[in-house]
């Protein structure tokens, strides 16, 4: 073993978490080092998961825009066809970029690199297991872990990474599938599925619970399902999957996914998205004294510190919703503690956004989570289609949803499925930031014509009347 090289900081996983940690921590003069086992940096985000997914949805939206969208704008565009290796080489030369962006900040700011798998070895000490099987000892005065997560599996359910995968043999596939089953109806599972179905695939989803989109208000829920429906995908709910099957010969190989009380299904492709689960195994943490919970979370206090001292954690290991602005957050106030600054991360107002089409968009509780807790609430509703902005763009599916306190008229929730929600959402997250009310959001002034209007109608709706409606 060598090394023995003594830092303030050591970060283990160059996640969205991982590396902004890192890089805050050495802007604010700390001596940093960061692990990362893979040789490209960014973690799943970067490399095989939001990047390079939001690069498909975008070149497949392109695809079917071209193929039957753009008639009504009076463009005529005949039997176009599609290159899937060109739209992968798109996608993969946008993560290149970003992976290496990454690496160029960690040269610029002095974080030192070191490729390998990282492991706590006692209190400020650090091992990294190079892939040659050489190691390096490292001293740290605090070790942040932020390994990220990693697919969930399904009971019954075995991933042969070809015929029956995870997302990130989704967002590879070498030709577009004939049938894709996707098991799960959550984020990664609707888009994914989208991305297939608009260039080509019969895309079937199937899913546990009676919904779609787990967690996401009701109301919005609903009005996607009708529309994902309208855009040919079909839709099995209420029903457990109880295997998936590979058969056949060779590249012919299909699947068989078997679904309790219902008949089976047959599949060229298989998407399993069920979930993802802590990545907090062989991180040594048994010679810290840290043990996960019983779903192999990590237990942090408000700055972020396990129940060993000088041994941090954050993003998906400590749970909450596994997104990767939320864990860049935390690593950016994890770090600034530690640097004697006043980090800060407020968990109830992080944004989630679905990247289909239309988008979905949420922040702040539900309507069904303001129920359950009895809180008296208004709410406002307002659809895109009455948009001006909407209507120019061609893109009129979907509502804005605001939630409000009753008494007090602060903002509780707001929830969006339609056009560009994903940018529309961070209005929103500002105005609950400041414990604004659905009055102050109606009184700002909104460009015209942008799809913004719909927040301030929807807005104008919680407590008074839309102007347009």
């Amino acid at each position: 073993m060598s090394g023995n090289d003594a830092f303030d900081l050591v970060v283990i996983g160059a996640g969205p978490g991982g590396y902004a940690a890192a890089l805050r921590a050495a802007q604010l003069g700390l001596k940093t080092a960061c692990i990362e086992k893979e040789k490209r940096l960014g973690g799943t985000c970067l490399r095989i998961g939001c990047i390079p997914s939001k690069a498909l949805l975008e070149s497949s939206h392109k695809f079917t825009e071209t193929a039957g969208g753009l008639a009504e704008h009076g463009i005529k565009v005949k039997d176009p066809g599609l290159d899937l290796a060109a739209m992968h080489r798109r996608k993969d030369g946008i993560v290149e970029q970003l992976t290496g962006g990454i690496d160029g900040l960690f040269k610029q700011h002095k974080v030192s690199r070191y490729v390998g798998t990282g492991r706590l070895d006692g209190p400020g000490r650090v091992v990294v297991a190079a892939a040659d099987g050489g190691e390096t000892a490292l001293k740290a005065k605090s070790v942040i872990l932020a390994t990220g997560s990693q697919p969930a599996d399904l009971t019954g359910v075995k991933r042969d990474g070809r015929i029956v995968g995870d997302s990130t043999t989704a967002l590879a596939y070498a030709e577009v599938p004939k049938h894709l089953v996707v098991i799960g109806a959550g984020y990664i599972g609707l888009e994914l599925g989208s991305v297939w179905k608009r260039l080509g695939a019969k895309v079937t989803v199937v899913e546990y619970l009676d919904r779609i989109l787990p967690g996401t208000d009701g109301e919005i829920a609903r009005e996607a399902l009708r529309i994902f429906k309208k855009q040919g995908l079909e839709f099995v709910l209420g029903a457990r999957v109880t295997g998936a099957k590979v058969g056949g010969p060779g590249e012919g190989s299909y699947a068989t996914v078997t679904i309790e009380g219902r008949d089976p299904l047959e599949a060229d492709r298989v998407l399993v998205a069920v979930g993802r689960r802590p990545f907090t195994s062989d991180l040594g943490l048994e010679t810290v004294g840290v043990t996960p919970d019983d779903r192999g979370f990590l237990t942090v206090d408000a700055d972020f510190q396990t129940t060993a001292p000088g041994v941090y954690a954050l993003g998906d290991v400590i749970g909450g919703p596994l997104l990767a602005h939320k864990a860049t957050d935390e690593g950016v106030a994890c770090a600034e503690r530690l640097a004697g600054h006043a980090g800060y991360v407020d968990r109830s107002i992080i944004p989630g956004v679905c990247y289909t089409e239309p988008e979905i968009a949420t922040v702040g509780r539900t309507e069904e989570q303001l129920r359950e807790a009895g809180v008296k609430f208004r709410k406002g509703v307002y659809p895109f289609r009455a948009n001006g902005r909407a209507l120019a763009l061609g893109h009129i599916d979907g509502r804005v949803k605001i939630l409000a306190d009753a008494g007090t008229d602060r903002l509780l929730g707001v929830h969006i499925i339609g056009p560009r929600a994903g940018d529309l959402i961070a209005e929103a997250t500002a105005a609950m930031a400041y414990g604004a009310s659905s009055e102050d959001l109606a009184l700002v002034c909104h460009a015209h014509p942008t799809l913004s209007e719909v927040v301030k109608e929807a807005a104008l709706a919680t407590f008074d009347r839309p102007l347009h409606g």
